[in-house]
């Protein structure tokens, strides 16, 4: 509906408007997201309750045990103990699908989680990426539509290709994650031969103080190797548990997968006039202006000895971070900061890191208590802060760094800052022209036409065509030629009527 005064506004499930749909409330352009954007915060907190017990996002996947070992010596940029030279870490690793249901075929066209929890000597830290090195969205309050989109339609109980490709198209900063999407590295054909990032950009700090910003790669060290459509659709028929049992096969016989982990340094200075926003999750850093630095390996070497108790509980948190690292003016970080560990309170319980799967390996001294399914307690030891009756103290000098300079700014709702080259399809255009071959390219166009040709509007099809043209003329026109040919090709052709005698 193109007439903005006759659409109905948006509420709060109290009835109160909304003030925005897509902005989350900051101090200034690049400060921190605020406790008391009640709309935002009411907005996850009903997303993360929608499913029961089932995770509304990463319901279907698979998990391994391993460790991650540091080769090389990066303690210039940081003091986090896993990262000195030589360190040895246990981890646990959950893949997952996204918008796939717990019976979901592994091979769907979809990116893939890849959430790490590493058992550390100063606590959990987890780090929660994905496959791809970017995402659909950039602000939290948006996150919550995204997956709906991706969902299922409230009256039919169907997904829709036609609301997925509604939210993309009226949501241009996902076209870096959409090409990513429709490629051939949406369906990866193996998880042992995907790579794994961060995604996020992050914050290290050294020993001397000195503050870095950071993106981590995980690369796979097996090589990269992706189904066509018609190999995953096949292989979805053939067995829909197949990636689970690839990776579980393979470490059974000893074939423990490994990737290579690198990350990308940034001075800390440089980010107020890079030429991208640097924290704006739907960019990558190009690998020309900050080559990625080797760090260390990865290596999955032992499979779970009760799934449900492991994959299924565990639960991970960016907020679970460790002294040496921190986080950045990131808005869908700050938003996963509040959303990853409430969610998790909500599916599994309060006392969730409680269990073995999420339990860290270090001492625990908290001053929470009680709850569902309390099994660690403190007996004697007196539950409040301050006390005169020897419990635990806060360490100033200990803990994550959570903090960055902000310019004074007002409360608002803000888009992301636009430094000189920010716009969102160039990091597409590019991708398109530069990264994918030939093959690729005629792959990428392919499956574009094939989704958006299923069920999906003459509307929606032809803001399709305008959005991949923004990411490249030639690709915009095979897409559109594609797309008309699929409407003829699904319009019967008409009876000849005889004339009349």
């Amino acid at each position: 509906m193109s007439d903005q005064s006759k659409r109905p506004r948006t509420t709060t499930d109290s009835g109160i408007p909304m003030t925005s749909d897509e902005r989350s409330l900051t101090v200034g352009e690049q400060g921190p997201t605020v406790l008391h954007d009640h709309a935002t915060i009411q907005k996850m907190q009903h997303f993360n309750r929608e499913r029961v017990p089932e995770r509304v996002v990463h319901a279907k996947g698979t998990g391994a045990h391993g460790f991650l070992e540091v080769t090389e010596d990066v303690s210039q940029f940081t003091k986090a103990g896993l990262f000195q030279p030589g360190a040895r870490t246990p981890l646990f690793l959950r893949f997952s699908t996204v918008a796939g249901e717990l019976g979901s075929p592994d091979t769907a066209r979809d990116p893939r989680g890849f959430a790490i929890k590493l058992y550390t000597e100063e606590g959990n830290y987890d780090l929660v990426g994905n496959n791809t090195p970017v995402f659909f969205i950039r602000d939290a309050s948006k996150f919550s539509d995204f997956i709906h989109s991706q969902k299922r339609l409230p009256d039919t109980g169907m997904r829709s290709n036609d609301m997925q490709w509604d939210f993309w198209t009226l949501s241009p900063e996902s076209a870096h994650q959409v090409t990513i999407l429709m490629s051939d590295r949406g369906t990866p054909r193996t998880l042992r031969n995907m790579n794994g990032y961060g995604s996020h950009t992050f914050s290290w700090i050294n020993a001397g103080g000195e503050k870095f910003w950071i993106k981590y790669h995980f690369k796979t060290v097996q090589g990269i190797e992706n189904y066509t459509e018609a190999e995953a659709v096949a292989k979805a028929a053939e067995d829909p548990d197949a990636h689970r049992r690839d990776l579980r096969r393979a470490i059974d016989e000893g074939e423990a997968p490994e990737w290579r982990l690198e990350i990308q340094v940034m001075p800390f200075e440089d980010a107020a006039e890079y030429r991208f926003n640097p924290f704006d999750l739907t960019k990558v850093w190009p690998h020309h202006d900050y080559p990625p630095i080797q760090v260390g390996r990865m290596v999955l070497d032992s499979n779970p000895e009760h799934f449900f108790a492991e994959v299924e509980q565990a639960g991970f948190s960016p907020a679970n971070l460790v002294p040496g690292i921190g986080l950045s003016p990131d808005k869908m970080l700050m938003g996963r900061i509040f959303s990853y560990h409430d969610t998790h309170l909500h599916r599994i319980g309060a006392n969730y890191e409680q269990l073995p799967i999420n339990s860290p390996k270090s001492p625990v001294h908290s001053y929470n208590q009680d709850g569902p399914m309390t099994y660690h307690h403190s007996g004697s030891q007196p539950p409040y802060a301050p006390n005169s009756k020897g419990g635990p103290v806060a360490d100033p000098g200990s803990g994550a760094d959570l903090s960055w300079s902000v310019e004074p700014g007002e409360l608002g709702r803000y888009a992301n800052r636009k430094h000189a080259e920010d716009d969102d399809f160039g990091q597409a255009g590019t991708l398109v022209r530069e990264i994918l071959d030939d093959t690729g390219r005629d792959h990428l166009i392919e499956n574009i036409v094939g989704h958006a040709s299923a069920e999906v509007s003459d509307e929606v099809q032809a803001r399709v065509v305008a959005y991949w043209t923004q990411v490249d003329a030639e690709i915009g026109a095979r897409v559109g030629s594609g797309l008309a040919r699929s409407e003829e090709a699904a319009t019967p052709p008409q009876a000849e009527v005889p004339s009349s005698v």
